[in-house]
């Protein structure tokens, strides 16, 4: 079901935004725009209370400030079949284009009132159980359209009892030509979490090939959730992921295919004390560094750290959001995030078009 976002936002006056930039590791950023071209960054998130988009701008890659005077950007309940959203990732493909995949479920729908049970169904299909993902497409970050995907019904033979799909990411894989989105898969019933890899179409409304495992993890008794994929500069690809043991945290693989991973290494590269999730790695502009931040859900009120590398073996912890050199301006609180390069025209825009739309109120 595919619809223009921009007539559903309006109609429905869905609530504002809040920005923070995201950033994939290509070296062309869409068509004649290169790392040079960018000023600015970009990043998106969501928050248990509103469960929508919100987008963050910072021009030092350390500062950020939520668009819309912080509020959302994108309201989940006009996108997702459950009236929520989280885990939104945002990609700038090669053809000039960007892309949001997120999931579709709201945590609280009971105590909102949208539904009069804790998950959508039976408890024996683990927390949250949904079964779909929200596909988003754009050309100027305004604009966007957006389908809404279920893969149990995409691929009722070997995914139709799907216990979860959650997280879902988008990368460009050049050996094939195509978006891959990658996510978390609860398979079966009471089955521990994987991560699987699919292609979409070209339209960025459906996925076209059936789920396959992105890797196997060395202990099958641990789950493992939240994979985030990042080019290298020799070509290989840098993964991170949460493998959840005790604290759960933040490890990586490097392969020289976008979906093949053996290169297992037993150390997290968190600083945690406890849990955290949600890695997302993203290069600044015009250094050889690379941020991976990640969402620290064990601390109340949850924040997100930071570690820095250059090298992909060493990690350089930068502190949580505003107890350390990473700030927010506007906001506080979000959750699973992911931040992209942005030219400072498209950051501009962006900020002029938001403060113009939070006038109208």
């Amino acid at each position: 079901m595919k619809k223009d976002f921009f007539e559903t936002f309006c109609s429905r006056r869905s609530i504002g935004v809040a920005c923070m930039l995201l950033l994939t590791m290509l070296p062309v950023y869409g068509k004649g725009t290169a790392e040079k071209d960018m000023g600015a960054y970009l990043f998106t998130f969501f928050n248990d209370p509103t469960h929508s988009l919100f987008m963050a701008v910072s021009y030092d890659g350390y500062t950020f400030t939520a668009v819309n005077e912080g509020q959302p950007v994108i309201s989940g309940d006009s996108i997702a079949a459950q009236r929520g959203i989280r885990d939104p990732h945002i990609y700038r493909a090669p053809n000039g284009m960007f892309y949001i995949a997120m999931t579709d479920l709201h945590v609280f729908g009971k105590q909102r009132g949208l539904r009069k049970t804790q998950w959508e169904r039976d408890d024996k299909y683990g927390w949250g159980n949904n079964r779909g993902l929200v596909l988003m497409k754009s050309k100027d970050l305004i604009h966007w359209t957006h389908t809404e995907v279920f893969v149990n019904e995409t691929f009722p033979e070997n995914f139709g009892e799907l216990g979860c799909a959650w997280a879902p990411q988008t990368i460009w894989d050049p050996a094939v030509e195509k978006l891959m989105v990658y996510f978390t898969i609860r398979q079966h019933p009471g089955g521990r979490t994987k991560l699987y890899y699919s292609y979409a179409n070209e339209e960025f409304t459906a996925l076209e090939t059936e789920p396959q495992l992105l890797f196997e993890y060395p202990d099958e008794s641990i789950q493992v959730l939240d994979a985030d994929i990042c080019p290298m500069p020799d070509g290989r690809y840098f993964m991170t992921y949460v493998s959840q043991e005790n604290p759960g945290g933040i490890k990586y693989m490097i392969s020289d295919s976008i979906n093949q991973y053996d290169d297992y290494h037993a150390e997290q590269i968190d600083t945690e004390p406890r849990g955290c999730e949600a890695p997302n790695t993203w290069k600044r502009i015009g250094e050889d560094k690379w941020v991976i931040m990640y969402d620290v859900f064990s601390v109340n009120p949850h924040n997100f750290g930071f570690v820095e590398t250059s090298d992909f073996k060493s990690f350089t912890p930068l502190g949580h959001l505003n107890e350390g050199v990473m700030r927010a301006t506007n906001f506080s609180t979000p959750k699973h995030g992911s931040v992209i390069q942005i030219t400072k025209r498209e950051a501009k825009r962006l900020e002029k078009y938001w403060k113009k739309q939070a006038k109208k109120k």
